[in-house]
């Protein structure tokens, strides 16, 4: 891919320019998972991290119909190590969208104010604060008392670092009587560059292995196992944020809250300021970007948050990221490295991916050695060779990007791209179209489950955290048991047979291998039961549907409300019942990207097969309406016409804060139509149907606000 296209504004990217880019950052945002929660060794800050992810979410906003299956939007984190006990957040602990230069801030301001219908002539107050580069933690303060601190992990479920984080001076074991009597308090736990010098020092003069850089290193000394380590290390913790607060909070704006949290014994970054323009935000960054070198701790950007506290609730939140807030990233890193090899990696839709391995180059403190080459495209745009340098980038510190060749030696050899997949089926490489009519830039393998690629991926993300998270089976296990010739798992199914082969095996019984007792293997078969009840959403996430990610597994869970109704709507997809389909392309978030992949899903035999057997070992639970006690719980709203009380975005927010499903198009199946001025042809549609149409002062009357 050329430069060009990699800095391309999201607006100006074509269909297929789009697709690739989804691919790539798809790959990039699964390997950090990987390095990160598995390996216990992260390649990038949290907020590169972000950075991708950002760019992944405003391609699918503008191409929904690209929307990958596993894509990156739908999650946040990822599973915690098991080596830590679990803590769910009573609030989730959501990470920030971002911008990478002024024009972005400027939009993020003036998208507040169209959500909020505040005018340019309106006085609107933002705090700027420099984004620590650390690891984030949340601690929970009872009758004002420390009694829990765990990491962001999955941002619903976390690590529990109790005894890790009372050994951190600048965490108080006490607030004052002035605290609420439940206040959780969020910040990020960081190491001075000082300290992380002088641990340097202590570790070489002892000949022990010495550490990357200071953020990877206040994270792994948090996250140790034996409080005594992180107590010999010298963490800090800076306060910004808040979770769970009992009753009223001590303040009603983001700047009076971090006061608040001065006053009870936190530390606050100094250097956070309260600012009342675009033009002012962008002046501090140039400022805190000069300070950044003589800084004492690490940061790579600044946060500008929305000061007023019932504003932030009004804006509310989309995916992952709060509308109230952004991050404002500094520039990238570039270096020089030699690509020793390209090797191909099969995805679970079949997606053959190039990877490139590099030879080993520090790029802002980190060790690097690969990248993804996305598709055949982009290697020939790229013009690589194998034994070519190229020049790699780390835009905000994330995994490299080649950007181009540097020189070329004459004996570099170009890469030929399979038409084959590199599995023992050989199976032929086909290109899709797009929505639009082009050619895919995607080659996928045809085989689909019978392709031991795919189908062993397809099990990966079915054990996966968003899905039926099973204790002990993730996906090392998953690549163990797949192999094993005497307790194969092959199918989703095999999972829950898994305990019942196992005492008919009289020979290799689990407990009996390496890795496994007979306590860990007891724990394992009663982890896997106890997923034998699990709610519709995940059902429906874990069967690996193209383009039904976890949002839109959530969407339909709530539309349907049961597997029998879901089921019976997907079959009739599948038979070609255009009533069926049109009620389901009724859904918000639903598209015929959606339909159609649901549509090939259930058409296929092997598909029902797997669907059925699985299913017969579960017990599914309806979904659950986001508020059940409201006047619009569980019922199928569509707003039409010129809202002139409430954006169009925050009337959908609004709905689904009490439990409504927002529909696009009005059904029979639809409650309530909210109509504005201009409201035209659903106007007319809901009329023919009998269904309730209201304006938007009766809706307020409705939800009572």
């Amino acid at each position: 891919m050329s430069d060009a296209l990699r800095e391309k504004e999201v607006e100006a990217l074509s269909e297929p320019e789009a697709a690739n880019e989804l691919v790539r950052l798809a790959d990039e945002i699964a390997e950090h998972d990987r390095h990160y929660h598995q390996e216990d060794a992260p390649e990038i800050s949290d907020g590169a991290y972000d950075l991708l992810r950002t760019r992944n979410a405003a391609i699918e906003a503008r191409f929904p119909a690209l929307k990958r299956a596993d894509s990156p939007s739908e999650r946040v984190g990822a599973a915690v190590s098991e080596k830590f006990e679990k803590v769910t957040h009573a609030l989730a602990m959501l990470s920030l969208d971002n911008a990478f230069d002024d024009a972005d801030v400027r939009d993020f301001a003036a998208r507040v104010r169209r959500f909020l219908r505040i005018g340019e002539e309106e006085e609107l107050a933002f705090m700027a604060e420099p984004k620590i580069d650390g690891l984030s933690l949340s601690l929970r303060y009872e009758d004002r008392k420390l009694v829990s601190a765990a990491t962001r992990g999955d941002g619903t479920v976390g690590e529990n670092v109790t005894a890790n984080a009372r050994t951190i001076d600048e965490i108080p074991e006490r607030l004052p009587d002035e605290a609420p009597d439940i206040f959780e308090v969020r910040g990020e736990v960081y190491m001075t560059k000082a300290a992380f010098a002088e641990l340097n020092e202590r570790q070489a003069a002892a000949g022990k292995q010495t550490y990357v850089n200071p953020r990877n290193t206040a994270a792994g000394s948090l996250r140790q196992l034996d409080a005594r380590i992180t107590a010999s290390r010298p963490l800090k913790f800076f306060a910004y944020a808040w979770g769970e607060v009992a009753g009223d909070l001590p303040a009603d704006t983001q700047s009076g809250m971090l006061e608040a949290l001065d006053r009870y014994g936190f530390t606050v970054n100094a250097m956070t300021k309260r600012l009342t323009n675009v033009e002012a935000l962008v002046e501090h960054y140039r400022f805190i970007e000069e300070e950044r070198a003589g800084l004492e701790y690490d940061i790579d950007g600044v946060v500008y948050k929305v000061d007023d506290l019932a504003l932030q609730r009004r804006l509310g939140f989309v995916a992952r990221s709060p509308r109230w807030a952004i991050a404002h990233k500094f520039p990238a890193e570039k270096a020089l490295t030699v690509l020793k090899a390209i090797e191909i990696q099969v995805g679970r839709t079949g997606a053959l991916t190039p990877v490139a391995r590099l030879e080993p180059v520090t790029v802002g403190g980190v060790v690097v050695e690969n990248a993804s080459l996305h598709n055949a495209e982009e290697i020939e745009r790229l013009g690589v060779k194998i034994g070519d340098t190229v020049r790699i980038q780390r835009a905000g510190d994330v995994i490299p990007q080649i950007l181009g060749v540097e020189k070329s030696p004459d004996d570099a050899v170009p890469f030929a791209f399979p038409d084959t997949c590199p599995c023992h089926l050989k199976t032929a490489v086909v290109r899709e179209e797009t929505a639009g009519g082009a050619e895919s830039v995607v080659r996928r393998c045809t085989g689909e489950f019978a392709c031991p690629f795919q189908r062993k991926e397809h099990l990966k993300l079915f054990v996966s955290r968003r899905a039926f998270d099973i204790e002990g089976l993730g996906e090392r296990q998953i690549e163990a048991f797949y192999e094993d010739p005497d307790l194969p798992i092959d199918t989703p199914a095999d999972i829950f047979k898994l305990a019942g082969r196992d005492r008919e095996n009289s020979l290799r019984k689990l407990k009996n291998r390496d890795g496994y007792g007979e306590t860990s293997a007891t724990k394992l078969f009663e982890a896997i039961e106890a997923r034998r009840t699990i709610p519709l959403e995940r059902v429906i996430y874990a069967l690996g549907i193209r383009h039904v990610g976890e949002r839109t597994a959530t969407t339909l869970a709530r539309s349907y409300a049961t597997w029998e109704a879901f089921h019976e709507a997907a079959l009739a997809i599948a038979a070609g019942d255009e009533e069926a389909a049109g009620e389901m392309d009724a859904l918000d978030d639903v598209g015929q990207s959606v339909i159609q992949a649901v549509r090939r899903f259930f058409a296929e035999e092997h598909n029902r097969a797997m669907v059925d057997d699985l299913v017969a070992q579960l017990t599914i639970e309806p979904a659950k309406q986001t508020s059940s006690s409201s006047a619009v719980a569980g019922k199928t709203v569509v707003f039409t016409g010129s809202l002139e009380m409430m954006t169009r975005d925050e009337a959908k927010a609004m709905a689904e804060r009490y439990g409504a499903k927002v529909a696009g198009s009005v059904s029979k199946k639809t409650d309530i139509v909210v109509a504005g001025p201009g409201a035209g042809s659903k106007l007319a549609k809901a009329k023919e149907f009998g269904v309730t149409t209201i304006d938007e002062q009766g809706w307020f009357d409705l939800i009572g606000e």
